[in-house]
C-alpha cells in the first residue's frame, strides 16, 4: 500500500500540494484526477520520490520513498513521465531494454533478456521491436514506453498522462492493457496513473485520487468518488455519470 501522509510542497512561495493525505490500495489500477493545475503530477513525483515535500511523506510499505536510494526506488516504482525524451533513431527493443538498466547496470544477463521479451510480447510489440522510434505512429511509441517501464519489474509502475494526444482508439488500447496488467496474477502490477480522460477513470480505475487547488478532496473507490455530484463540484461544471452498455461514462450536462 501506498500511504500518502500531510503532504506539502510549494514553488516560488505558491502552494503546490496543501496537507494531502490518502491511500492507495496494493493491487489494482488507481487514477488521479482533477483539474488542471490541481498538483496531479506534482503529487506522482512526489510518490516516485522524485519530489521531495516540504512537509509530510509518502510511505510505500513500511519505507519513506524520500529516504531511500535511487537504486532502490527504482526497485519499487517505475514512472513515466508526461513527456519522455525520445532518441529518434533509437529502436523499440533498445527502448525496452533501458527499463532492465537498475537491474544489470550495464551487464544484462538472461533474465534481463526474457524480461524484455515478455514486455515486447504483452504489449504487442514483437513486430516492432527493430524499428525506430520516430518511424511508428503515437500509439505505438506510447505503448512501447509503457512496456519500458512495465520491463523495470516494479511492483508499482506510475504513469503520468500516457493518453495524451492519442485517439481514442489507441488510448483505449493502452487502457486495457493496464487494466488487465493490474489484475491480481504472479505478473500483476499495481498501477497509478493521471488521467484527464474521465470516461477512460470511470471505466477502467479500481481507486480514485481526486485533487482540487492542491488539496485531497477524494481518496476512494471508483463508485464513490465518481458520482455525478462529485465530478461537478470537482471541476466547477455541470457532469453526469451514466450507464451504457454496462460501463459508465462522464459526459457534460
Amino acid at each position: 500500500m501506498i500511504r500518502i501522509a500531510s503532504l506539502d510542497l510549494h514553488r516560488d512561495g505558491q502552494p503546490i500540494l496543501q496537507d494531502v493525505t490518502a491511500r492507495i490500495p496494493p493491487t489494482g489500477l488507481t487514477a488521479i484526477i482533477g483539474p488542471n493545475g490541481a498538483g496531479k503530477s506534482t503529487l506522482l513525483h512526489c510518490i516516485a520520490g522524485l519530489l521531495v515535500p516540504h512537509a509530510g511523506k509518502v510511505m510505500i510499505g513500511d519505507d519513506d520513498i524520500a529516504t531511500l536510494k535511487p537504486q532502490d526506488r527504482a526497485h519499487r516504482v517505475a514512472l513515466l513521465t508526461q513527456s519522455p525524451a525520445i532518441v529518434p533513431r533509437l529502436s523499440v527493443r533498445d527502448l525496452v531494454a533501458f527499463g532492465r538498466w537498475p537491474h544489470h547496470r550495464g551487464r544484462p544477463k538472461q533474465q534481463d533478456h526474457d524480461q524484455v521479451d515478455e514486455a515486447l510480447a504483452l504489449f504487442d510489440l514483437n513486430d516492432l521491436e527493430h524499428r525506430k522510434l520516430d518511424s511508428l505512429s503515437g500509439g505505438q511509441r506510447q505503448r512501447a514506453f509503457v512496456a519500458m517501464a512495465y520491463a523495470q519489474s516494479t511492483p508499482w509502475m506510475l504513469l503520468d498522462e500516457p493518453l495524451a494526444a492519442l485517439d481514442p482508439r489507441y488510448a483505449r488500447d493502452i487502457m486495457e492493457r493496464l487494466h488487465n496488467l493490474s489484475r491480481p496474477g504472479p505478473d500483476s502490477r499495481s498501477v497509478v496513473i493521471v488521467l484527464h480522460d474521465l470516461g477512460m477513470a470511470a471505466r477502467y480505475a479500481d481507486w480514485i485520487v481526486s485533487l482540487k487547488d492542491g488539496q485531497l478532496v477524494h481518496s476512494a473507490p471508483r463508485e464513490q468518488a465518481m458520482t455525478t455530484e462529485n465530478l461537478s463540484a470537482l471541476f466547477d461544471t455541470g457532469l453526469a455519470v451514466q450507464t451504457v452498455g454496462g460501463k459508465s461514462i462522464v459526459i457534460p450536462v
